[in-house]
């Protein structure tokens, strides 16, 4: 898997107009509105810092329409002239008058934040690329701008006007940002270092089910610990929590059957924690994961399990993490997250951490810096390891075959 791109040094944008696509959607406080993590902000401004003698305009999304942190990008604006440290244009608009006129008064050097690009309808559907040649945001942005520099590696996975579109009518370049995803996670997929190990956890099973299956059986990864919700299902796989099986709707059930044949084919392979922490009345209590029978009351990994897991991590020359491995957000139940991510950034080999969750927790431990990658991608990073082709990916190869 070598993906073929053109990158910024492959081109000469000073004095050019550049539209980057950034991925910056930043967890925020419920109340306040204020920006928790700024790490995805931060992540860009390489990118950025590259491109200080084009005219830039900067299109990204924070949330989705109804949800409460559905908010415009003014803070953000704020914030990303805090870390490059000069004047960062703002327009509430998107496509329209203001945001056209602001785009075509732009000097060498400036940069213009547009607002959530989610405003637009259209920008909240999924299409396949020659489908958004039509969209407004194609047919409005694509003559104001010589080129398109894609750095939102995040939604990546995602095919939307303003993350593919334009590759249909001018060219798209890759991002320091990512470029340097790819590479990382390339560099875990293609004849990594061995042992190989992969630690998953989080929620969604059937997300991480794929990846699973791919990994192994593409022999890439040569062992697999389980965490977090995932291990749920795995669990009653193995026979345990029988009883709250039997009330699983239809669609779990199957999820518990691909776990089945996974442990099947792969017996050696899946390591599940031996004991679990317990939240009984608000206290942190450990029992052996074969005392379980109500899933729901599970909310972190065992000490045990820390140290088994540890033991296989820290001799490991390749290390991919994805997903919490309990309720993290509770005090008390953080302790096999925070561990595991401790361990993680003890080990020589090449380690990858992804996903906003573990990638904000190892930046709050004060750890990324001892990390190969901490990856600004969850959903994209998951996908990729499931073998799926991104979007985002699909639409930069093309470009330069078109462009070249």
């Amino acid at each position: 898997m070598v993906y073929d791109f053109l990158t910024l040094d492959d081109v000469e944008l000073a004095g050019k107009t550049v539209f980057l696509r950034a991925d910056i959607n930043s967890p925020l406080d419920p109340n306040s509105k204020r920006i928790l993590d700024a790490s995805r902000i931060q992540a860009v401004t390489p990118t950025i810092k590259t491109l200080k003698d084009s005219k830039l305009v900067i299109g990204a999304h924070q949330s989705r329409p109804g949800r409460y942190d559905f908010t415009s990008l003014e803070l953000h604006a704020k914030v990303l002239q805090m870390y490059l440290e000069q004047e960062v244009k703002y327009t509430d608009d998107v496509i329209g008058e203001d945001a056209q006129q602001k785009i075509k008064d732009l000097k060498n050097g400036e940069v213009l934040v547009l607002n959530n690009v989610r405003m637009l309808e259209e920008e909240n559907k999924v299409a396949p690329l020659a489908q958004l040649k039509s969209t407004e945001f194609v047919k409005v942005m694509s003559p104001l701008f010589d080129y398109f520099v894609n750095d939102a590696f995040a939604a990546a996975h995602r095919s939307q006007p303003s993350l593919v579109g334009l590759s249909n009518t001018i060219p798209m370049v890759a991002g320091r940002l990512m470029e340097k995803e790819l590479t990382a996670l390339n560099k875990v997929l293609v004849d990594p270092n061995r042992p190989s190990v992969y630690l998953l956890g989080g929620v969604k099973v059937e997300d991480r089910i794929p990846v699973i299956k791919r990994v192994l059986g593409d022999e890439i990864a040569d062992s697999i610990l389980l965490g977090g919700q995932v291990s749920n299902s795995f669990y009653m796989a193995n026979g345990l929590m029988q009883h709250q099986y039997k009330s699983l709707d239809e669609e779990r059930k199957k999820l518990v059957e691909q776990a089945a044949s996974i442990m099947e084919e792969f017996p050696s392979k899946i390591q599940l924690p031996i004991d679990v922490a317990l939240d009984v009345n608000s206290e942190r209590v450990e029992i052996f994961a074969d005392k379980v029978t109500d899933e729901r009351n599970i909310y972190d990994i065992g000490l045990n399990t820390i140290a088994q897991f540890s033991h296989k991590i820290m001799p490991a020359k390749t290390v991919v993490a994805e997903g919490p491995l309990g309720m993290f957000e509770r005090r008390g139940f953080d302790i096999g997250t925070k561990e595991l991510l401790r361990c993680i950034s003890r080990c020589t080999g090449y380690t990858v951490v992804g996903g906003g969750h573990m990638g904000g927790m190892a930046s709050m431990l004060g750890i990324t810096e001892e990390m190969s990658h901490v990856s600004t991608g969850g959903g994209a990073m998951l996908s990729m390891l499931a073998g799926e082709t991104l979007p985002v990916v699909a639409a930069l190869e093309a470009s330069k075959k078109r462009y070249r």
